[in-house]
């Protein structure tokens, strides 16, 4: 029998699955939204994700089928809801692609001195990217890994660069800048985080979320570990503790060394706005393009395979499924990379929008998983599951549920319309017809015609 993951790797492969491009691009848009009550925030959405990560955990050990949201909705659902979630998935798989696009492509900009905020720029290099990428998947899996593995030494060594070069400064300067947060104020003259209301809150939850991502998917590996009904709840949640100390202590470092810096700053990589030392900046640059790009290459290799897997269990067309003599699914790349540049596109390629909404796409799953692993417990599934699963009402029962009433809260919540509306420089604000009709046919009318095709065959 092959080696099955224990508790302790089970924790490093959540680290090494949560920690990305999140801390890197989203402390300037937290500290803005809610000043100096940031690391407050982190620290919420730290616990929301853990609830959330138990949650999916125990979904595994009811489920052995690879697949992990969809497969759950499935099993509880039935055909139809989980063909939503699984569709949906896909659309937010590719979201999270565009975002991760869209970071390689401005830092690489700014690193060359560029104008990051030009769009035809933006979308050549956008374009320029994903025929790497394809380059890369063709050329097979040795490749793949290789880049993988140097894209993990890259962030882990940015992160540490941060935290020892802040806390270096801070211990032989003296060095204290947090209490300046409380003075500083955002173009309308109001003071960050001074009328932060529930919905403020909300959002800026949601963009802390963001760095926390990528939870939903260590447990699709569960058959390969050992003991996931044990290991995973208690794995997962060690994992995002360890990771929550990690970000807050960056947070809280960048905060005190020079918070109006990351506040400010219109770099796509925040962190590295804090620093003054050009060899430290350049190492922070480095070390998170390493990550991004790394991260880019994993998500060029999965992504079109979901939409690939549905297509070999003819839950969308057959024509998906076809692939190179080396095994590459071309249509399938084609589809998603189009929906990775379309919606960034249509958020005009604001880091900020952008990654709320790759946060936000994900809820559909936080509302659904929870209920099925309820239903699991309570054994009303419509599907057949593992029957040997060691049920517990706490993490089948009681935090699913508060998984989903914190989902619900945060999705009801969220202000919509400022996610969807336009300022133009003289300060009118309209609606975002592009990115409310991209959302509209990505979560209404592709599922909706693919449904009724699955009805016709």
């Amino acid at each position: 029998m092959k080696k099955k993951l224990g508790f302790y790797s089970i924790v490093l492969l959540t680290i090494n699955s949560i920690i990305g491009t999140g801390i890197f691009l989203s402390p300037g848009s937290v500290v803005a939204t809610a000043g100096d009550k940031a690391l407050s925030i982190y620290l919420m959405a730290a616990v929301f994700a853990s609830v959330l990560a138990v949650t999916f955990a125990s979904a595994a050990k009811y489920v052995a089928q690879g697949g992990a949201s969809y497969a759950y909705a499935k099993a509880a659902f039935g055909e139809n809801i989980g063909f939503y979630v699984g569709i949906t998935r896909f659309i937010a798989a590719s979201i999270a692609w565009g975002v991760l696009g869209t970071a390689v492509v401005k830092t690489v900009l700014n690193i060359f001195r560029l104008d990051s905020s030009n769009l035809v720029l933006i979308t050549i290099g956008f374009v320029f990217l994903m025929g790497i990428l394809m380059g890369i998947n063709l050329l097979g899996t040795q490749i793949f890994e290789l880049i993988n593995n140097l894209s993990t030494i890259g962030k882990v060594g940015a992160l540490l660069t941060t935290i020892l070069v802040g806390v270096g400064i801070i211990l032989l300067t003296g060095v204290n800048e947090f209490n300046t947060i409380k003075n500083l104020t955002d173009a309308t003259g109001t003071k960050l985080g001074a009328n932060l209301d529930l919905s403020g809150y909300v959002t800026a939850v949601i963009a802390a979320f963001y760095a926390f991502t990528g939870f939903e998917s260590v447990a699709s590996g569960a058959q390969d570990m050992e003991a996931p009904e044990k290991n995973l709840p208690k794995a997962i949640p060690l994992a995002i503790g360890i990771i929550a100390v990690i970000y807050i202590g960056i947070v809280g470092i960048a905060m005190m060394i020079n918070p109006a810096a990351i506040v400010a700053t219109k770099e796509v990589v925040a962190l590295a706005a804090v620093f003054t030392n050009p060899i430290i900046r350049t190492i922070i640059l480095v070390g998170a393009l390493i990550s991004m790009f790394g991260i880019n290459v994993a998500a060029s290799f999965h992504t079109p395979r979901i939409l690939e897997a549905m297509a070999l269990q003819g839950q969308v067309p057959e024509w998906f499924k076809k692939r190179t003599e080396n095994g590459f699914p071309t249509r399938a790349f084609f589809v998603t990379i189009g929906i990775a540049i379309l919606l960034p596109m249509a958020f005009r390629y604001n880091m900020t929008s952008i990654i709320v909404l790759s946060s936000i796409s994900r809820f559909i799953q936080f509302l659904v998983v929870p209920v099925a692993v309820i239903i699991f417990y309570f054994g009303k599934q419509k599907e057949s599951i593992v029957e040997t699963a060691k049920k517990s009402f706490t993490t089948d029962v009681i935090i699913p549920f508060l998984g989903a009433i914190l989902t619900a809260v945060l999705l009801y919540k969220f202000n919509w319309s400022g996610q969807f509306t336009v300022v133009s420089k003289t300060g009118a604000t309209s609606l975002n017809i592009f990115a409310i009709s991209a959302m509209v046919i990505g979560y209404v009318v592709l599922p909706i015609v693919l449904m009724i095709w699955r009805k016709k065959k």
